[in-house]
């Protein structure tokens, strides 16, 4: 009886450890068939999202007008200018666009300070522009009653005279016998700007303070430097009425009743509420810290093309082979192991690759196939730790365990260096190197995976053998030039 449920109890070990191979199996031959037919097909649903140099993209040139802004400033508002904008097309950091200033000079006195964005995949113009989208730019301006009446008294003129032959009308003012009177802007600028906001949100009113029950509104929320600036500038023109433009066009005008110290002002402008609501998103995607305009498009081809794209597959795949020899070579059965556990590696980084989607370069390819060498590292440290428990005496798969048990402590915190080291990378990172960290974390996690998992579950469902034994499985447990 005893004897009976020992045999038992073995053949249902037996079978489950078959059981999760050919589940792993499994897997791998899904994700394979899956990504062959979403991503490689010749009507791809779900295509791998490739760089500007291999797929082509949008070239757009804006010009940023900076003639207000005092020269001292303007490298750090273009800085703004740039993050603004790179978070708007890269809200994950993980689509790698191009978005870089530059600074030229037409005449010794003049530069002129231009925003390049390069956006990988995008041919459409127009919807390279919508991706960018119309950013606000928002001001606050103060009120002057000098030149308010100034302005009113020349439009007032202007209509006495404009039908009279002796005088006529010029641009921004008139021409009283020859002399041309032309009239200031009534609003004066504050240095209050969308630079300094942090968020904006869509509310409605509640009807008082003469406003209409239920109107949409947008609250916007400046940053510790704009708060103290409103607060300021409140403070010293209680009585007086602060204008917000948006986009130079006047939204509301109102009168600073107290100094207004929260750091939180309403917009209200007569707006529906997909307006407002469209005005909060892309205000909170970022108001534009200096106006910009569209200097040029340009669509640009593939620079290097699917011809690349073949050579990097052609030696990743020869990567894969010599990778795959040496560990067959020197490790034997568990190198075979090892072997598959590397081509899901590949298999799974590709599929987190399309299902993001990550953008991939040239140099990103590059290094997925530099990566093949190095996810083997955790595999070779079990197996060097499985062949010492395996020589001293233990049996094969006494020497799997033994051999996960102690190299596991060098795995991980190897691996954990890795995973820090891709985590500040993409926290401070700009686009570029924020994707490389990602592909980094990726690969790091998955090839822990790999190992961990997937070598395991596969090393177990070979013979149980000892050194001792004779017979060819006791030689595929071996390792290198020795006999066993």
């Amino acid at each position: 009886m005893i004897v009976f449920m020992k045999e038992t109890s073995a053949q249902t070990e037996t079978f489950l450890r078959f059981f999760k191979a050919a589940v792993v199996l499994a897997v791998i031959g899904g994700i394979a068939w899956f990504i062959s037919t979403r991503a490689l097909g010749e009507n791809p649903t779900k295509p791998f999202k490739l760089g500007l140099d291999l797929a082509g993209g949008s070239h757009l040139v804006y010009e940023a007008d900076v003639s207000k802004v005092d020269p001292s400033e303007v490298p750090e508002l273009m800085g703004v200018l740039r993050e603004v904008v790179e978070r708007r097309v890269n809200a994950f950091g993980v689509s790698e666009p191009i978005v870089q200033v530059e600074k030229s000079s037409i005449v010794a006195e003049k530069e002129s300070h231009r925003l390049v964005v390069e956006l990988p995949g995008v041919t459409d113009v127009k919807e390279a522009i919508k991706q960018i989208g119309e950013t606000p730019l928002l001001e606050f301006k103060l009120l002057d009653e000098e030149r308010l009446a100034q302005q009113q008294t020349l439009e007032s003129l202007n209509s006495l005279v404009e039908n009279s032959t002796s005088s006529k009308i010029a641009l921004g003012g008139v021409k009283v016998n020859g002399e041309e009177i032309k009239a200031e802007d009534p609003y004066v600028d504050t240095g209050l700007t969308g630079r300094y906001l942090e968020t904006a949100t869509l509310e409605f009113s509640n009807g008082q303070g003469g406003q209409v029950a239920n109107e949409p509104l947008v609250t916007v929320k400046f940053n510790e430097e704009g708060a103290k600036l409103f607060a300021d500038i409140t403070r010293a023109n209680v009585g007086r009425q602060i204008g917000i433009f948006l986009d130079g066009e006047l939204l509301s005008s109102p009168v600073v009743n107290e100094p207004i110290t929260g750091g939180t002002a309403v917009i209200s402008g007569q707006f529906t509420v997909d307006e407002a609501q469209a005005l909060s998103k892309n205000l909170s995607f970022g108001a534009l810290p200096v106006p910009i305009t569209l200097a040029s498009t340009q669509t640009i081809d593939a620079t290097l093309g699917a011809g690349v794209i073949d050579q990097i597959i052609k030696a990743g795949l020869f990567g894969f082979i010599l990778i795959s020899v040496f560990l067959v070579f020197w490790y034997r059965a568990p190198g075979v192991v090892a072997s598959i556990a590397l081509a899901s590696y590949v298999l799974i980084s590709l599929l987190i690759f399309m299902l993001i989607p990550v953008t991939l370069t040239a140099a990103g390819l590059a290094g997925l196939v530099l990566s093949l060498g190095m996810a083997v590292d955790a595999n070779i440290l079990v197996f060097e730790r499985m062949k010492e428990e395996y020589r001293a005496g233990k049996s094969s798969r006494e020497a799997v365990a033994d051999g996960f048990d102690r190299a596991w402590s060098a795995i991980r915190d190897g691996n954990v260096t890795a995973l820090l080291s891709a985590v500040i990378l993409f926290w401070f990172g700009n686009s570029l190197i924020k994707g490389f960290a990602l592909v980094l974390g990726i690969g790091t996690i998955i090839s822990v995976v790999s190992a961990i998992s997937i070598t395991r579950t596969l090393l177990h469902i070979l013979p149980d053998v000892k050194r001792s034994d004779s017979g060819v499985w006791s030689w595929l447990f071996g390792t290198g030039l020795i006999k066993k």
